[in-house]
């Protein structure tokens, strides 16, 4: 079924002209406007219910206008201005492109559409992108904040996901005020929380109590009411004073150098917020709350910023500023960038993607890294995770969407390779020690924020931090003002400039003290250590080495051969290295064992089997020992780690003699030692050759397996991407859907009540009613059908020929048949066995759409009408019969009689008025009763008439009668009231009697 919206048509006054002031004049404390606030409301999923109490308890002369926007169904025909209308007495209307806003209006965005403002106007936009990527809500913020400024409102109710939270940051960055539901009210919390988070928020409550503080909000905005700041003004002065030393001994921040301009408007919306008139009052609750303090603190950062701001400008250093800086550097130079007041982090990303870029174009890899720094250590914390809502695709390219983030249900994550580029630090600009050495300094719509005497104090530090042939990227509203005897301008529009390289500091750069003492940087001078193992006692160690039985010198390692515990004496097999210090059993092996000790640990780590290498030959000063190494894995630790083993000593003789002691000859000695060897160097071939072979078939089997990786890497990719896509389409469809149901439930109620009043009513007129479809099938009756037909509720949907009834000859389908084929009414009085008479109605059955889809048949009890007419009849009867005698003697009587209307004027009279007063019927009819009497009788005859029509009758009146002749005849007459056949008055009777005989 189809719902025609009716179009209200109103008389259009012209709205108050909108104050478009500039900058310098719009940061004036108390400098109030003349236009009417505008409220921009968004809500998605679950708003419906929000949208309704906030209207409830609206009153419809607040004064303000108020802009609905929702995620609605394009292909959906939106019925929330009607169900918004019947909560509120104000006009409540579909926007259409260009309509003005007016104050005390509602407006409401239709389905398929991005809407914006512009001098007071709406303007309707088709939306770009997918359903998925559709941010109706911050993109109409956005614009709201941009034309109305401090003067905006925005409201953000029940839905999932971001939107809203980008437009509610730019709202508050011109100062305006934001209000979110309370996350326990709201069906849906994405889009409050999200919008909470911000830290932003003026106000958070239920729909219900919002009107009352917006009310208050906007009286207390517009009447002016409060201190006027100014800097003469030695009250305010002494108040701003006071509220930057509470703002410096709580947040270690100094904002006496900021722009008064900036400081006032900020102080002025938090005033408006608490409601609090005097400044001093203001101060007085900074010192009691700490909260207020950090709501100030984070309000005076005016952390505002998104990506590619200006995007003309990044483009623009993509394409001529960057190739020009990195142009004859070589491969891996490192690039390094500054971005002081980085806020949140955007503009910081934004330039390591256009670096990114920029290296791709030009097929070249630099080292790049990018400092981003704020004294805002929240708003670092945000940066550095690099997660941000998925409202960011309105400044953000698909492209880059796609290159480097990664997609999360309601967020974006900057990819690893980017983040790797940059580093975020709490700093100070104003007082902490700046970067050197860099290649470009991004600085945009900090300085506006500054006095021209901090900004002095800032460019030869920023002169000082770039190299020669740096760039210096400044806010399309920022110059380098005094300094330009330190920078060269590239770009007089954009703000790029280059550092003069022969250029003298007109004063010498300020010195920073340095935060980090020099023991507390020696302290966390990095040193290198051993391994280290903790979970290892000494006593586990010693209970392992003691339950072995007469164990020679030996020694416990880790896998990396780290000696971790000696037992005996080792002396002969061991000696410290030379250099460092260190531990490791292989650098400390002496001549002769270390090729074998490194075979066993490696079989050992491999095997997990005790290991035996015996003959090897020790070298020592005292000549050549004989000994088996014994490696032994240690399974049996209460480490729950594996690796760790024990390396035992065995020599072939106890006494530990020396070789020489044997007499063997030199050449015996040497014969051995070629031996040794050649036997080494054919165990390293073999096992070298082991190695590549296995190598090579781990390489190969590595390599299809990482082909086989990237072509299902490349697969899940581009199935994650069509899924994501899916997603953000499923989600957008469900908020639309939710939002749909809701309308369509209130609809629903709606029909609901309606038809228990139809029914109401109909039980209520005891009108029998039959509903037949255009099969004559039964679809509905009302409970006094049952005295004419035996039907019962599971009777619907059977034909009615099917069912008898009381009425005396009649074919009701007959007769259903003749109205759907003429489709004409038909009218009949019908009998029941039961003496009673019905007046039956057969009507066609029209839809909304006028669709025949049936008959309605009524019967209406008329058996009293009847009675009452045949009673009326015989009364009537009798009635003309009495009024025909009555005739008989008015015109035979032996008196002059004259009828008059109630008003006084001769209607009739009898043969004797006319015979006696000499005029004929027709001259005396049509004259008033008073123009027969004389004039000195006039009152008299007048107050008798008077009389007679309350009911008197008057009798025996004397008085004269005016003769045709001129004479007057006295006579007496009587005054009587006749009634009619309903007992109303209807004439007057006037008789003569005892006259005089002419």
């Amino acid at each position: 079924m189809t719902i025609r919206n009716k179009k209200k048509v109103i008389k259009r006054s012209s709205p108050d002209q909108i104050n478009k002031q500039s900058a310098t004049s719009d940061f004036s404390l108390f400098n109030k406007k003349t236009t009417f606030p505008i409220v921009g409301i968004g809500a998605s999923a679950g708003g419906l219910e929000a949208f309704e109490l906030f209207f409830e308890a609206m009153p419809p002369d607040s004064g303000m206008a108020f802009i609905l926007v929702s995620h609605l169904d394009p292909s959906h025909t939106s019925i929330l201005p009607e169900l918004i209308q019947k909560k509120t007495s104000m006009n409540v209307l579909h926007v259409a492109d260009h309509m003005q806003v007016q104050p005390d209006h509602v407006y409401v965005i239709p389905p398929g559409k991005e809407m914006a403002i512009l001098n007071g106007y709406l303007k309707l936009m088709e939306v770009s992108g997918s359903r998925g990527t559709a941010l109706p809500i911050d993109s109409f913020f956005r614009s709201l904040a941009q034309d109305q400024r401090s003067n905006a409102v925005c409201i953000i109710f029940s839905g999932t996901g971001t939107d809203g939270t980008l437009g509610l940051r730019a709202i508050k960055g011109e100062a305006g005020m934001a209000m979110v539901q309370d996350e326990k009210s709201a069906k849906y919390d994405g889009m409050p929380r999200n919008a909470i988070a911000t830290g932003l928020v003026d106000y958070i409550l239920p729909p219900a109590k919002m009107p009352e503080q917006l009310i208050s909000f906007s009286s207390y905005m517009m009447k002016g009411s409060g201190d006027k700041i100014h800097d003469e003004d030695d009250k305010i002065q002494n108040a701003l004073q006071k509220i930057f030393i509470l703002l410096r001994s709580s947040t270690n921040h100094d904002f006496s150098q900021y722009k008064k301009n900036t400081i006032f408007r900020r102080i002025e919306r938090r005033m408006h917020v608490h409601q609090i008139v005097d400044i001093t009052s203001y101060v007085r609750y900074l010192q009691e709350s700490e909260r207020e303090r950090h709501i100030l603190f984070k309000d005076l950062l005016i952390g505002v910023t998104s990506f590619f701001r200006d995007g003309t400008a990044f483009e623009l250093l993509k394409e001529k500023y960057l190739p020009v800086l990195f142009e004859g550097k070589p491969d891996e130079y490192q690039v390094r960038i500054w971005v002081p007041g980085c806020s949140s982090g955007e503009e910081v990303y934004s330039i390591a993607m256009i670096a990114r870029e920029c290296m791709e174009m030009m097929d070249h890899h630099y080292n790049i890294q990018i400092f981003g720094t704020d004294i805002d250590e929240e708003a670092i914390n945000i940066a550095r995770a690099g997660i941000y809502p998925d409202s960011i695709v309105a400044d953000v390219s698909p492209e880059r969407l796609k290159s480097f983030f990664i997609k999360d249900e309601h967020t974006y994550q900057i990819k690893k390779v980017i983040r790797e580029m940059v580093v975020f630090a709490t700093q100070n600009i104003i007082k902490d020690p700046p970067f050197t050495r860099l290649d470009m300094l991004c600085c945009r719509n900090l300085l506006i924020y500054f006095t021209q005497d901090l900004q002095k104090l800032l460019f030869p530090i920023f002169h000082y931090s770039l190299k020669k042939d740096g760039i210096l990227f400044l806010g399309s509203s920022e110059t380098t003002g005094y300094a330009s005897n330190l920078f060269t301008c590239l770009d007089k529009k954009w703000k790029f400039f280059t550092p003069i390289a022969s250029a003298n500091s007109p004063q010498a750069v300020p010195h920073f003290p340095l935060h980090t003492p020099l023991h507390q940087a020696m302290s966390h001078k990095q040193t290198t250590h051993p391994k280290v193992f903790d979970e290892f006692k000494t006593q586990k160690l010693l209970k392992s080495i003691i339950a072995q039985s007469d164990l020679p010198a030996c020694v416990v390692i880790d896998d990396q051969a780290n000696i971790i515990y000696i037992h005996g004496r080792t002396g002969h097999f061991l000696e410290p290295a030379e250099g460092e210090i260190s531990t490791n059993l292989l650098a400390m092996a002496r001549h002769g064992i270390k090729t074998g000790l490194t075979n066993a640990i490696h079989k050992v780590l491999v095997s997990h089997q005790e290991t035996v290498i015996k003959g090897l030959h020790v070298k020592t000063y005292d000549g050549l020992f004989d000994v088996n190494l014994i490696v032994r894995p240690l399974p049996d630790l209460e480490t729950g780690s594996s690796g760790i083993m024990m390396v035992i000593f065995e020599p072939v003789s106890s006494d530990l003699k020396p070789q020489a002691k044997h007499a063997v000859t030199r050449e015996h000695e040497k014969g051995d030692e070629y031996e040794k060897l050649e036997h080494e160097l054919q165990y390293t071939k073999e096992n070298l050759q082991s190695t590549i072979e296995e190598l090579e078939t781990s390489n190969e089997e590595l390599m299809s397996a990482n082909e086989e990786l990237q072509s299902t890497n490349e697969e899940l990719q581009s199935t994650n991407e069509e899924l994501e896509t899916s997603k953000e389409e499923l989600q957008s469809l469900n908020e639309e859907s939710t939002t749909v149901n809701s309308e369509l439930q209130s609809r629903i109620d709606e029909l609901i009540k309606a038809n228990d009043d139809i029914k109401n009513l109909l039980d209520a007129t005891e009108i029998a009613t039959i509903f037949l479809d255009i099969n004559f099938e039964l679809s509905r009756f009302t409970s006094t059908v049952k005295n004419l037909f035996p039907l019962k509720y599971t009777d619907i949907g059977r034909p009615i020929k099917h069912f008898s009834s009381t009425l005396v000859n009649v074919d009701l389908q007959s007769l259903a048949a003749k109205v759907l084929e003429d489709l004409n009414m038909i009218e009949l009085e019908v009998n029941d066995n039961k003496q009673k008479t019905y007046r039956m109605r057969l009507r066609p059955y029209r839809t909304i759409n006028n669709v025949i889809d049936g008959v309605v048949i009524t019967f209406e009890d008329i058996t009293q009408i009847k009675l009452i007419e045949a009673q009326l009849e015989a009364s009537s009867f009798s009635f003309e019969k009495k009024l025909t005698m009555m005739s008989k003697v008015f015109m035979d009587s032996a008196d002059p009689i004259i009828i008059e209307d109630l008003g006084g004027t001769i209607i009739d009279a009898n043969s004797e008025a006319i015979n006696s007063y000499g005029w004929s019927r027709e001259e005396i009819i049509g004259k008033h009763a008073l123009d027969l009497s004389p004039k000195e009788n006039y009152d008299q005859m007048k107050n008798a008439l008077d009389q007679c029509l309350k009911g008197t009758s008057v009798r025996n009146l004397e008085s004269s009668c005016l003769h045709k002749s001129g004479k007057f005849i006295p006579v007496l007459l009587t005054f009587s009231l006749l009634s009619g056949k309903n007992g109303k008055p209807q004439a007057i009777a006037t008789i003569a009697k005892n006259y005089p005989a002419s």
